[in-house]
């Protein structure tokens, strides 16, 4: 009797340690997670959405040139689409999901919001300018990734990114 109690309980132990070792949810599949490459690229490429958003919203507010509220209207659009499908992709990719503007960019805002006029129109489209070359490179070379859906979306969505690099610029230089 004693070796049938030390059996089942065992048997009990086993079952439950195997449990316990598959406690993914019920849709999980290794092959949706993406890769490091893929992970750093959905990150970053959400925080520097949320990074324009935040400081074309202040552009809205804070210039009184239309050519940079129209740019920061169409900033706002693009990257909200843009974040909204990468959300997507980092939920169904299994890839950690706290989204956050760095500091570095948390103190490029801070500064921004404290000017207005011509000085913030200059502030904003130097940024922006800075903000898109980076996101270019990062869009570029989102290829490093061995996941398909990550450089399908990079590669749609680069020229997107070219043009509004190019916007900036050229309302930056005009305003020299």
């Amino acid at each position: 009797m004693k070796n049938i109690t030390f059996l089942a309980i065992g048997m009990i132990l086993f079952i439950f340690a195997q449990a316990c070792q598959n406690n993914h949810p019920k849709n999980y599949n290794d092959t949706t997670k993406v890769d490091s490459a893929g992970q750093k690229f959905i990150k970053t490429a959400i925080e520097g959405g949320l990074t324009e958003i935040k400081a074309s919203g202040l552009a809205i507010t804070n210039s009184n040139n239309q050519q940079v509220i129209g740019l920061a209207k169409m900033m706002i659009n693009d990257h909200t689409n843009a974040d909204s499908a990468l959300k997507k992709m980092e939920i169904s990719k299994l890839a950690d999901s706290t989204d956050t503007i760095n500091a570095a960019h948390q103190q490029m805002i801070g500064a921004l919001s404290s000017q207005k006029g011509a000085a913030f129109d200059k502030a904003y489209l130097a940024m922006m300018v800075a903000d898109h070359q980076a996101a270019f490179d990062l869009f570029t070379n989102a290829g490093k990734s061995t996941d398909a859906d990550v450089d399908q979306f990079a590669a749609a969505t680069l020229p997107t990114i070219k043009m509004h690099l190019d916007s900036a610029k050229a309302i930056l230089a005009a305003l020299k």
